[in-house]
């Protein structure tokens, strides 16, 4: 083809068509507003109210792409706890609910669970798949949200989360199913609640009262209102919803050490992503032109080139080889790109200290992650339940430090050791958090 052009003496059109083909960008989307919040207008009665819990996200698969853009392990858990943290933060400013938490892990005490997995977030797009249940086992819905943002959401002009509208839909979408309940369906969701936390503590005593069929709940009876067993599991319900405060206590301060690093890795990996992307064009316009320059020099000689021809054959010979050149040497600055990427996903780490609890003059040091922490406190109520009922007591995974002085009321023993500044082992009071229930 490039010969027929020459023939009819047309050869800089042929290398301005591979130009304009290799030149042509995709101009960038524009900026869509966030979705308005739906805010409650008036107080709830405390009865309409549903206590909400949001599992720390499923951090979901990484796929090459995300690795080569330096997105690793340690970035997804980070991202997984900093988004539902800031859901929780969403939620809970509606007013549409009761008290709203980050649970670390499967627990029957909350009534309304939200789950989530992370799709896709690279700084340009967040993917969220979003499934709520409530108490009953009813699947309220099942939902991908997605978001992209130009490079320009970064530049300082936006107050708060990029992402916001995300949050925004899943927290509208929410009240919303929440809205389609009567007033006895929510206070089933209470009851429900209620027994399937009692049930969990104590199979024994209280697996008669609910029946499941395809994980749907239904109430068979319930307990007397005078009962003192179903009393006391209601107590230590209450001190599962402070434990939960606690390791949330975890999360609000990883979430604040995160904030400004995070909003700075994901417009940096936009950045770099940007910068790739242009010296990827670059690279292919510069392959294509010195491609094009030495093919169109060995046409002329194809044509029977002379002495007039040799200079402009020499010309291009040359200058193809050297955009060629150019075009290896910005690929080998997108790998610096990469490594760049790469690095800054290593920052992101959850470190929490070991947590020393009371209760009721029993103290112990639960050590491990939040998660971990978590698993261990429930483990710790089941004993205490356990021995007050006379039952086996099976052996739990946290350190025991010491008995009460007998003689030393347990109020009193707790305020002793709050007022030591020592620990076990000299180790200073602020490294573990304390805590009597």
């Amino acid at each position: 083809m490039i010969c027929s052009i020459l023939r009819r003496g047309n050869l800089f059109p042929a290398f301005l068509l591979v130009l304009l083909t290799a030149c042509q960008t995709t101009p960038p989307a524009p900026e869509v507003p966030d979705t308005p919040i739906n805010n409650a207008q008036e107080e709830i009665p405390e009865n309409e109210l549903l206590d909400l819990g949001i599992y720390v996200l499923d951090p979901g698969p990484i796929s090459d792409g995300d690795r080569e853009r330096g997105i690793n392990e340690d970035v997804r858990n980070a991202e997984a706890r900093f988004i539902a943290v800031h859901l929780r933060n969403t939620i809970q400013q509606t007013g549409h609910w009761g008290a709203v938490r980050v649970i670390p892990t499967q627990s029957e005490v909350v009534e309304v669970v939200v789950t989530g997995e992370i799709k896709k977030s690279d700084g340009e797009v967040l993917e969220l798949q979003i499934d709520a249940y409530d108490a009953t086992g009813t699947h309220w819905f099942s939902k991908k949200y997605e978001k992209r943002v130009p490079i320009t959401a970064y530049d300082g002009t936006k107050e708060g989360e990029i992402f916001q509208d995300v949050y925004n839909r899943i927290a509208n979408d929410l009240y919303w199913k929440k809205a389609e309940l009567s007033t006895e369906k929510i206070e089933k969701i209470h009851r429900v609640a209620r027994l399937r936390f009692a049930s969990s503590l104590a199979p024994q005593a209280f697996d008669e009262h609910l029946k499941a069929s395809d994980g749907i709940y239904e109430i068979q009876r319930l307990p007397a209102t005078d009962d003192p067993m179903f009393d006391r599991v209601l107590q230590i319900r209450e001190r599962e919803y402070l434990m939960v405060d606690v390791v949330n206590g975890y999360y609000d301060n990883l979430y604040a050490e995160m904030s400004r690093p995070y909003f700075d890795w994901r417009r940096l990996s936009l950045e770099e992503a940007a910068a790739l992307a242009e010296l990827k064009r670059k690279s292919t316009q510069r392959y294509l032109l010195g491609s094009a320059l030495i093919v169109g020099a060995i046409a002329i000689e194809m044509l029977g080139g002379n002495t007039n021809t040799q200079t402009l054959r020499d010309v291009m010979v040359i200058g193809g080889a050297t955009t060629i050149k150019s075009g290896v040497d910005l690929g080998a600055q997108k790998k610096m790109h990469k490594e760049a990427i790469r690095e800054m996903g290593e920052s992101f780490q959850a470190e929490v200290s070991p947590m020393v609890v009371d209760i009721e003059g029993q103290t112990t040091e639960i050590t491990g992650s939040a998660e971990e922490q978590f698993i261990k406190w429930r483990e710790l109520l089941q004993q205490i339940y356990e021995t007050e009922r006379g039952l086996p007591v099976p052996a739990i995974h946290g350190e025991k430090l010491e008995e009460p002085n007998k003689s030393v009321p347990a109020t009193e023993a707790s305020e002793k050791e709050s007022s030591t500044p020592e620990t076990k082992s000299g180790d200073s009071a602020t490294d573990r958090g304390q805590y009597t229930f």
